[in-house]
């Protein structure tokens, strides 16, 4: 008489040690990749998945952020989109005050404030903020954006995105370069003659060339940018390239005295796209926004200091954790100990789908912020664990053409265990340093726990 009628189907779960004695006696399993709950989630996950709400709030909320068509309509100085007002700045991510905030963010509006000829010296600039003499905002406050430290002050110009499908605008700067940028938080006097050079002659001529060409669709352009090994964060060659093409005649046309100029300075920027690609998952994302019930992450944003998130289903509330500090490729003899922790909106492009979540799109990518091709491939595999939906419209020719996963539900972060994947650059932690590399980071879990636990007790 045998114990078993059959040879028996194994599957392990968990720890190591039992697998690894089942294959040493050639016994066939499937082994099942099992987290447990982020710690301190237990009630709060079980009260929001019983939500009778969340379902339908979810599908609304996901489906109103893929419905999104994305088009720049404009380039316009920050004074005149956003209505900032002289003393007043934007910056990334959650508020913060000058008090908390990291060198490379004291930088930037050490800058800001020189190129808006508040102060004429850095000790001067120091003073006036410091003494809190100017006004300090979240970029995401004013339906915009900022790479980096994403200082904002009236005189810079900004892209206008404008979403033809629900109505709704968002703004991003115009992008410096690499290198020793204010976003980086350089703030020497090449950095600012670039700035005004930008206020001068780059602004008011992508204006004029966006006037000959009319909308530009950019929910197609990134969606074809994928498929030439772009994932729209870190790695914007062929969007960059893309997007000249469709500019430079009606640059030539409009702006002929800089078109040349122009060309040349955006055309040798490979991350020239990033800044409207960050719009148009802006105002992607924020269609999303206001669905009570919803757990769908509709921000992610880091201010050199803070991580935030904010949900569908909880209006502009943020919830925080400790930035972390990517783990990467540095620059020179830049290393580890130069690195300032995560800071930047651009994370809005994991938010909507792409850069981390698009890695597979992207194996040259592995190049600039470290890993093996087979990672970035992970990466964007893990992905789907979290999130609601694959993206129509972004596809991955690796993967089938599979979407990419979009909409990450707070609800699934937490019964998973899995964080957001982020690839990103590396600021010097330095007032004035610039960029020290790129690489990967992982969120803070408490601002994830902070979130589902205000969805699932504060009705």
């Amino acid at each position: 008489m045998t114990l078993l009628p059959a040879d028996p189907h194994v599957i392990t779960v968990g720890a190591d040690l039992l697998g690894e004695a089942l294959d040493a006696q050639a016994v066939p399993r499937t082994p099942v990749e099992w987290r447990p709950p982020l710690q301190g989630t237990a009630a709060a996950l079980a009260r929001v998945l019983a939500d009778p709400r969340r379902s339908a709030a979810n599908e609304l909320a996901v489906g109103r952020l893929l419905s999104a068509r994305p088009q720049l309509v404009g380039v316009r100085p920050a004074a005149d989109a956003l209505g900032l007002e002289r003393g007043t700045f934007l910056h990334a991510g959650p508020p913060i005050t000058w008090e908390r905030a990291s060198g490379p963010m004291r930088g930037a509006l050490i800058g800001a404030v020189l190129l808006e000829d508040m102060a004429a010296t850095e000790e001067e600039a120091l003073r006036l903020l410091a003494g809190g003499w100017v006004r300090l905002d979240p970029c995401h406050h004013h339906g915009a954006v900022g790479p980096m430290a994403g200082v904002v002050s009236p005189s810079m110009w900004m892209f206008e995105v404008r979403d033809a499908e629900h109505g709704g605008t968002a703004y991003c700067s115009l992008n410096e370069g690499l290198g020793k940028v204010l976003r980086y938080g350089a703030y020497g006097p090449e950095v600012l003659e670039r700035l005004r050079w930008m206020g001068s002659v780059l602004g008011p001529s992508l204006r004029d060339a966006l006037r000959v060409t009319g909308p530009i669709d950019l929910r197609g352009l990134i969606a074809q940018a994928l498929q030439m090994g772009d994932e729209l964060h870190n790695r914007n060659r062929a969007a960059t390239s893309l997007f000249l093409r469709e500019l430079a005649p009606a640059l030539v046309e409009a702006a002929p005295a800089h078109a040349a100029q122009v060309l040349r300075f955006a055309g040798g920027n490979d991350h020239f796209f990033l800044n409207p690609a960050m719009a148009a998952a802006k105002v992607s994302a924020d269609a999303a926004r206001g669905v009570p019930g919803s757990s769908l992450v509709v921000a992610m944003a880091r201010n050199g200091t803070d991580f935030g998130v904010q949900l569908s289903g909880l209006g502009d509330r943020w919830f925080t954790g400790p930035a972390g500090v990517p783990d990467g490729l540095y620059l020179g003899a830049y290393g580890p100990a130069d690195a300032n922790p995560d800071i930047g909106d651009s994370t809005i492009t994991e938010t909507s789908g792409l850069g981390g979540f698009a890695m597979a799109a992207a194996p040259a990518i592995v190049k600039f912020v470290g890993g093996e091709v087979g990672d970035a491939i992970t990466a964007t595999r893990s992905m789907y664990e979290i999130t609601l939906a694959e993206h129509p419209a972004y596809q991955i020719p690796g993967l089938g053409f599979r979407g990419t996963p979009v909409g990450i539900d707070v609800a699934l972060v937490a019964r998973t265990g899995l964080l957001p994947v982020v690839n990103t650059g590396i600021a010097g932690r330095v007032a004035g340093t610039g960029q020290v590399g790129a690489g990967l980071v992982s969120p803070p879990a408490e601002a994830f726990i902070a979130a589902l636990n205000a969805l699932a007790f504060d009705k």
